[in-house]
């Protein structure tokens, strides 16, 4: 029975430590077509296999720190948000801890410098237009979305696969 994050923690390159943050993770939206026509009475939307609307993910810091500035530069950066979950194990009654990880390639496109006040925190955030997205849980890869490289896999699954090969890719 999955519980709680336990807590996590922002990087960026997998090493540097980018501080205390609340993260939004992006959504995934679907390209959609409206069919109608002929024998069909109405309208019905179709999902476009595998292509993905634009996603963001939204940090928010407590304080203005060099790592938030850094994460601000108009280049992309590679962020890895790594959470302990916690998990409680029905039959026996155990907490059980499981490894969550969020790979991302991002492109900072909104810098929020938050307020300036006595014994509050600053609360200044960044929005990221996200370009990549991976999932692990407990280190296998549950969820790769490669808009660019027409990967969008899911649970062992690689759903563009076949019109990467139809295009010759």
């Amino acid at each position: 029975m999955d519980q709680s994050i336990i807590n996590f923690a922002v990087y960026e390159d997998s090493v540097e430590y980018a501080g205390m943050a609340n993260a939004t993770l992006p959504d995934l939206t679907y390209l959609t077509q409206t069919i109608a026509g002929a024998g069909i009475a109405g309208n019905i939307e179709a999902p476009i296999l595998g292509h993905i609307d634009v996603m963001t993910l939204s940090l928010a810091f407590r304080t203005t720190t060099p790592q938030s500035i850094k994460l601000a530069e108009p280049r992309r950066h590679t962020i890895d948000l790594r959470a302990a979950v916690q998990n409680e194990n029905p039959v026996n009654g155990q907490i059980e801890v499981t490894r969550e990880k969020h790979l991302m390639v991002v492109v900072p496109k909104n810098t929020v410098g938050g307020t300036v006040t006595p014994a509050q925190p600053t609360n200044g955030s960044g929005e990221y237009s996200v370009r990549y997205w991976a999932t692990y849980i407990n280190g296998e890869k549950v969820r790769e979305i490669d808009p660019v490289n027409f990967i969008c896999y899911m649970n062992g699954v690689d759903y563009l696969a076949p019109v990467r090969k139809a295009l010759g890719k």
